[in-house]
């Protein structure tokens, strides 16, 4: 971030080939450049990959070091993944304070390795101190986009065309889908639909095809909606539900509890413990339930259609998700940069 007479100045940068610089040029955010450098991990790799993976931060700190003088900016945010490191000793060396920010409620390898580089470490939820040295953490909550906050139940509603007296649940595993989540819901369908459920269910585009093939004619039930992606409507599918069925990645912590929704969690089995222990967070704070991804087949109906039907559960659930909520976050993790940037 770099200070000017009119307006801050953001500036981007990724690692190179990186999906992550695309999602940046397809977003609104005002960015006043996109940079990429050289990255690779290190970590759980094989040793050639590793060894090839060193020779490219090498060169990536190099490609940091001259972008961020030309650049010069007051302060710099790391959210983790490789790109960050070499950008982070080229930090270093210039004397640019760092911030880093930690979505999930466990640090990884490289945000424990960047943490000694950093003036301040930004968490979502004050359960992630732990991790970190004391005194070096500020709880700012999770970055939410602006359509999260302003949803409304009746906007969603009607939007969905749902029955008010009816329960709805919402399915989704994010912009690629979770293919375990809708082979189970598709297992399921027939009888959850026969229940009387409303289901909206965001399958992801890699795994579209391939669910619309399993849901056959129930696509065009009138209580089941399926969508590839939603982008802005997203906020008000939450607003319109009354059960989640998701993984448990790091936005579930926030836009779970901003709109007071419990949630059946199936934490990604291949992504280390992140999910597993996002979803512990929740479901310890009986905000939602944990269901392992082995146990979707077995397990799903009989939780879906205990919750729907226990309106006292329910309702105790969504407010234990409630109490967890900070809508904030976007606006104290800007104040925190500003002040460690002394802009």
């Amino acid at each position: 971030m770099r200070d000017s007479s009119e307006a801050r100045q953001l500036y981007f940068v990724g690692a190179a080939g990186g999906m992550e610089s695309t999602l940046v040029r397809e977003s609104a955010l005002a960015f006043s450049g996109c940079h990429e450098v050289l990255a690779g991990p290190l970590h759980g790799v094989h040793p050639f990959r590793a060894l090839a993976s060193l020779v490219k931060l090498t060169i990536g700190a190099g490609q940091a070091l001259f972008k961020i003088m030309r650049i010069k900016p007051q302060v710099i945010l790391l959210t983790g993944g490789w790109a960050n490191l070499p950008v982070a000793l080229a930090a270093r060396l210039l004397r640019i304070p760092i911030v880093i920010y930690l979505p999930d409620i466990e640090p990884g390898l490289t945000i424990r390795v960047l943490q000694r580089f950093a003036a301040k470490i930004a968490i979502s939820v004050e359960a992630s101190a732990r991790f970190f040295p004391q005194g070096k953490t500020v709880a700012v909550g999770y970055p939410l986009q602006e359509n999260r906050l302003n949803a409304t139940r009746e906007q969603a509603l009607e939007r969905f065309k749902l029955d008010a007296s009816r329960k709805t649940l919402l399915v989704f595993g994010g912009s690629r889908g979770a293919r375990s989540i809708n082979i189970a819901l598709g297992e399921q369908l027939e009888r959850l639909l026969a229940d009387g459920i409303q289901i909206l269910h965001v399958t992801g585009e890699l795994d579209w095809e391939r669910a619309m093939r399993e849901a056959g004619d129930r696509r065009e039930h009138p209580d089941y909606q399926a969508f590839p992606y939603l982008h802005d409507d997203m906020a008000l599918a939450f607003a319109a539900a009354d059960l989640a069925l998701c993984r448990a990645g790091a936005s579930t912590l926030a836009e779970l509890p901003l709109f007071g929704l419990p949630a059946i969690l199936a934490p990604y089995p291949y992504a280390w413990r992140y999910q597993k222990v996002n979803a512990d967070y929740l479901s310890d704070r009986g905000a939602a339930i944990r269901l392992n991804d082995e146990d979707l087949s077995s397990r799903l109906y009989d939780e879906i259609s205990n919750l729907l039907q226990d309106e006292a559960r329910l309702r105790e659930m969504g407010r234990r998700s409630r109490a967890l909520a900070n809508p904030d976050g976007a606006a104290n993790l800007a104040k925190l940069l500003i002040e460690t940037g002394g802009a």
